[in-house]
């Protein structure tokens, strides 16, 4: 079976870099390239089904979150793969809310951007990108007023569904959050995260939390 596969940016070098990873990844795949949502339409509407749509957050005509729900309620079994610099926990969340089979950054290397790739076709819901700012300096200071929320509900010992709704944020979300915590303070473990600014649980020792 041929497998059929939309790159739509309107970078023509981003757009030249995918098929080359593609072209690695998935040596007989028909792949195609579409530098506006009206080109993304038009392709997709005809010729074979599309086995995996990957596009820009910031693309010609994509105006709202909600064209990514519609082309999810269009294409019902391709995989929609959003690929943008996009780093914002939340806006990544609305992604995957909206129907998107994955996100990845666009500053993640390319065998990085492949193995994602792959694991979404294969059925995985995945999440990858690297932030753009990267804390330099590891204080308190360097992190944004939602992190330092974040941080201090993970240091009470608070699960993702409870942060969630104590922010009114969904759980995914909190995820997202707690994971570029992590990363950017080049820590292990959420009480980690919290002890190394010297931020104490309120009960007898950190409660062990399943989901980070």
């Amino acid at each position: 079976m041929t497998h059929r596969i939309i790159v739509a940016d309107d970078h023509p070098l981003f757009r030249e870099g995918m098929l080359k990873t593609l072209e690695r990844l998935i040596p007989n795949a028909l792949i195609e390239q579409a530098g506006n949502l009206d080109e993304v339409l038009a392709l997709a509407r005809s010729g074979p089904e599309v086995d995996s749509l990957i596009l820009d957050l910031r693309f010609p005509g994509l105006t709202s979150m909600q064209v990514i729900g519609q082309l999810r309620s269009e294409f019902k079994r391709t995989s929609i793969i959003v690929v943008s610099m996009v780093d914002d926990p939340e806006i990544i969340s609305q992604v995957i809310d909206q129907g998107a089979d994955g996100f990845i950054g666009k500053n993640v290397d390319p065998t990085g951007i492949a193995d994602a790739i792959q694991a979404i076709r294969e059925g995985e819901v995945v999440v990858k990108y690297n932030p753009e700012n990267p804390l330099l300096d590891p204080s308190l200071s360097s992190l944004t007023a939602r992190q330092k929320q974040v941080l201090s509900l993970v240091a009470a010992g608070k699960t993702n569904k409870e942060i969630a709704k104590l922010l009114g944020i969904s759980p995914f979300t909190v995820r997202i959050h707690v994971s570029t915590l992590l990363k950017s303070l080049g820590v292990p473990t959420r009480a980690a995260a919290a002890a190394q600014f010297g931020i104490f649980p309120s009960g007898n020792g950190w409660p062990e939390k399943t989901d980070t």
